[in-house]
């Protein structure tokens, strides 16, 4: 049932409510809340204190503001019209030090957005700038030996091959 009371809970989120304009709820729960605070002495300090706040605050009254109120307002929004406007790094500078930043957001968001770009492709090796290796310079000595070496490989493989002409039988033997 919707007009049942069942916890604290329920009965603090209907305190604005019997406060403020009981004759918006029904009577089953006007009971229903009455009945509650009668059992559960949290609940029923908690209206009464609320119902002394509100009681405070009808009793109150609101101070009249000085005479020469406004006669000050004006004399002080004359001297900040009058005064001569701030330079740019000091306009930037309260903007950085007062504001909440909401401004910034998207360029800030934006500047990330386009560092994680850069910085994962040129990760991934997809910045395109230079594709081959660049070359390494190595000594003359190292490719001299290089060199031999490689000459080595090829006069092996080549005695290998005269090698294997021999078997055959069909050559002539050489002294």
């Amino acid at each position: 049932m919707k007009n049942q009371i069942r916890s604290c809970t329920d009965c603090q989120a209907r305190f604005a409510d019997l406060l403020l304009d009981s004759t918006s709820l029904p009577a089953p729960v006007q009971d229903s809340l009455r009945a509650h605070m009668s059992t559960c002495t949290a609940c029923d300090s908690t209206m009464k204190d609320l119902q002394a706040t509100f009681a405070a605050m009808d009793d109150w009254t609101v101070p009249e503001p000085s005479p020469f109120f406004d006669t000050r307002l004006h004399a002080r929004l004359r001297e900040e019209q009058a005064r001569q406007p701030e330079g740019f790094l000091e306009r930037v500078r309260s903007f950085l030090l007062f504001s909440t930043g909401r401004q910034l957001r998207p360029a800030v968001a934006g500047a990330l957005a386009l560092v994680l770009v850069a910085s994962g492709g040129s990760f991934v090796g997809i910045h395109g700038l230079h594709p081959e290796a660049a070359p390494t310079h190595t000594s003359a000595t190292f490719e001299d030996l290089r060199v031999l070496d490689n000459n080595a490989q090829a006069l092996q493989q080549m005695d290998q091959l005269l090698d294997d002409s021999g078997d055959d039988g069909d050559a002539t033997p050489t002294t």
